[in-house]
């Protein structure tokens, strides 16, 4: 049973990630190194943070590099916002009674600017900031609050969380929310890992305050997505953690009661902005526990395609982190997950076969 929980801040319960990109690409600038887009700086970033230096600009001294980081980065911290569910996430633990503690690298003068900001201020017992290494911090923490590690989660989102899990030997939970990416935070094996911090607490909520999850008691999850047509006749492809980084077409469950293609424009809208319009049904696909997918999961997958006439209105929500439009040739090019490549491959074959005709 979960009694206690260890936050990481940065990436875990706020969103910093813009501010430290642009921060640290400052610092490489000031340095006459190459600048990072932000896919780079979340593919090599690492803690603790000495060694991303140590590799991009050994030659310039920790000291300097501070001063141009804290120059440029105490200008965007009040921009910081909590990540969503996060308040609550932090309520539901005060309300079952866990016990709740920060663990994290971040200087305590924006650790409490940014907690007041967000209103999370008070949900802490303690704090530990300014930590460079937590995995020398860990064993500490456990032995002076007196937390047992059968009963302890430390969450995170990058892979010196997971490790410093493993260092104290307690239970580590990876989040999509924040620097790592999926492939990332597997390589580090991970307790679990979740979209985020509501997907924690249905999971505590239905197995008892236990991580375990049944998942032979769960039953397949009906989903719509589609491939969407601008007037240029481009289609839409979304690039997702959720899916390894790989990139597919927005889409998602379907609400007890909704009619499927009702379900589809709910999503889209939600995912991306747009309004659709001219759906039309391709085909069904199982996907059972892809490797592609973070999570074990079996999804009935609807595949559709529809048009849009909205393409420069496009506003991605959490769930995705990238988009782009492209012919259908050059799509197929692109790193997609199985699903939408099969997808589009029929799309293809069904326009080869109609020609031929």
């Amino acid at each position: 049973m979960i009694r206690n929980i260890i936050f990481d801040w940065s990436g875990t319960l706020v969103d910093d990630l813009p501010g430290v990109w642009k921060a640290t690409n400052n610092v490489l600038e000031k340095a006459g190194t190459k600048t990072l887009t932000l896919d780079e700086f979340r593919f090599e970033f690492e803690l603790p943070f000495t060694k991303f230096y140590d590799r991009f600009i050994p030659h310039v001294p920790l000291s300097q590099l501070e001063k141009w980081f804290h120059g440029y980065f105490e200008k965007v911290s009040d921009d910081v916002i909590a990540l969503p569910n996060t308040i609550e996430f932090l309520r539901f633990c005060k309300q079952k009674e866990i016990r709740c503690f920060i663990l994290s690298t971040i200087k305590p003068e924006y650790f409490f600017s940014q907690a007041k900001r967000t209103k999370m201020e008070f949900f802490f017992e303690k704090t530990y900031l300014g930590i460079w290494d937590k995995r020398e911090k860990i064993l500490e923490i456990l032995t002076d609050n007196n937390l047992s590690q059968d009963e302890t989660i430390y969450i995170g989102d990058m892979q010196h969380d997971v490790d410093t899990a493993h260092h104290g030997g307690i239970y580590s939970c990876a989040l999509l929310t924040g620097y790592n990416t999926f492939n990332q935070l597997k390589k580090s094996n991970p307790t679990i890992i979740i979209e985020d911090l509501s997907e924690l607490q249905k999971i505590l909520e239905n197995n008892q305050m236990n991580l375990t999850v049944n998942y032979s008691k769960k039953t397949p999850i009906a989903t719509v997505g589609a491939l969407i047509y601008n007037s240029k006749n481009e289609v839409l492809m979304i690039k997702t953690d959720k899916w390894s980084g790989k990139w597919g077409i927005p889409g998602g469950k379907i609400e007890y009661g909704e009619a499927s293609e009702s379900a589809l424009k709910r999503e889209i809208a939600e995912e991306t902005n747009l309004t659709i319009s001219n759906i039309k049904f391709i085909l069904s696909q199982d996907s059972i526990e892809s490797d592609e997918f973070f999570k074990p999961a079996h999804f009935i997958l609807l595949n559709y395609t529809c048009t849009t006439n909205e393409e420069s209105n496009i506003e991605l929500n959490e769930e995705a982190q990238e988009y782009c439009w492209s012919k259908e040739q050059e799509a197929l090019q692109l790193e997609l997950n199985q699903p939408t490549r099969v997808l589009l491959e029929t799309i293809l074959s069904q326009k080869a076969i109609s020609t031929h005709e």
